[in-house]
């Protein structure tokens, strides 16, 4: 008769003597000390997780901090506060309080954030960037500090628990709203051409145009920037065009406002002369003048869930193999007063040529 041995358990020891160095030096590593050798960490830490070792008591009863950390590469005043927010009031329902840190670019966190949240040990980090570097991965699991990515801009790695938007299906169901209100001539302004984001809301711009028998006109396609100076210069770009379009999807609501501000400069009456799509639907989007037509990303629902998901792994850890949590959000369309169909514009237009033509003689 036989019987299956229990699993070997991992000591420090163990750990210590297999990457060269002292139990103090794992101690050090592992309360994210500062004065350990950049090469002598990412030893201990590669060893840590090829040994699958996690600290004993992943719940809050392991001196953690009764916080949750919400990471950002940079603090929009308006779209920021959607995610905020959503993480805030999951934070209040467990009795956590929420730290707020700026750091790094919109790829990842700055190097000298991981030694500080380790420190911290808060009950769950939610970062709101692309991805996180495996080596962060490494030193976050070995102290059983669960992350989650609020990932509007970028494609974690598959490994990487997740909360995102479908993004596609907005920008499909955006084109199809000016398509289906006569438009032909519509131009998408994005973000950056290195975010998935900003990639798959042109996807979705290009399969309505053509399932519609639309052609793609790749000078109507700008990348830039999510903020307004983006949407902007982009517009001033499409809209000095002589064949310019008479519709604009921007990736953005922001990017939305700079369009409008271009439409502006040169008397160009929206959604007369041109309609207008936004993204995102940020608070802001319905006191516009005209009120924005745009597609609703439910960022306060991101927050909301990413930080629930990070309080359910803090207390119960993903086993070894188990899949990666992922969730992508439904996205909607928000129709205002900002899209309108062609003919209108088509009709202004000729007024005031007409009137142009008869002065000299009245």
């Amino acid at each position: 008769m036989t019987t299956d041995a229990a699993p070997e358990r991992v000591t420090l020891a163990d750990i210590a003597a297999e990457a060269g160095v002292s139990l103090a030096t794992i101690s050090k590593v592992l309360n994210g000390r500062s004065d350990v050798a950049a090469a002598t960490r990412a030893r201990v830490e590669h060893v840590l997780a090829e040994r699958g070792y996690r600290r004993r008591g992943g719940g809050r009863s392991e001196a953690r901090a009764e916080l949750i950390e919400l990471v950002f590469h940079e603090l929009d005043p308006i779209w920021s506060m959607e995610v905020i927010d959503g993480v805030e009031s999951v934070a209040k329902e467990h009795g956590l309080s929420v730290v707020l840190t700026v750091s790094g670019t919109r790829h990842s966190p700055d190097p000298d954030w991981v030694e500080g949240v380790m420190r911290r040990r808060p009950v769950g980090v939610v970062l709101v960037f692309s991805d996180l570097a495996p080596e962060y991965h490494e030193q976050l699991h070995s102290r059983a500090i669960p992350f989650v990515i609020v990932d509007p801009a970028g494609d974690p790695s598959p490994d990487v628990p997740s909360v995102g938007s479908a993004n596609w299906s907005g920008g499909l169901a955006a084109t199809r709203h000016l398509i289906e209100l006569g438009h032909r001539r519509i131009a998408a302004i994005t973000g950056p051409a290195d975010m998935m984001c900003s990639l798959a809301r042109i996807d979705g711009y290009r399969s309505a145009m053509n399932s519609a028998g639309l052609p793609v006109d790749e000078e109507w396609i700008r990348f830039g920037d999510f903020h307004v100076s983006g949407g902007r210069d982009r517009a001033r770009e499409l809209l000095d065009r002589e064949d310019r379009p008479t519709a604009i999807f921007a990736g953005s609501d922001m990017q939305a406002l700079g369009v409008l501000e271009a439409a502006r400069e040169r008397g160009i009456h929206v959604p007369d002369d041109l309609s207008v799509v936004g993204y995102d639907d940020i608070p802001l989007a319905r006191w516009l003048t005209p009120k924005l037509t745009t597609v609703h990303q439910p960022l306060r629902r991101m927050g909301e869930e990413a930080a629930r998901l990070a309080i359910r792994l803090a207390e119960d850890p993903l086993d070894p193999g188990a899949p990666t949590p992922r969730m992508d959000l439904a996205t909607s369309l928000v129709v205002r007063d900002s899209t309108a169909a062609p003919a209108a514009a088509a009709s202004r237009s000729s007024q005031p040529r007409a009137r142009a033509a008869t002065a000299p003689s009245a």
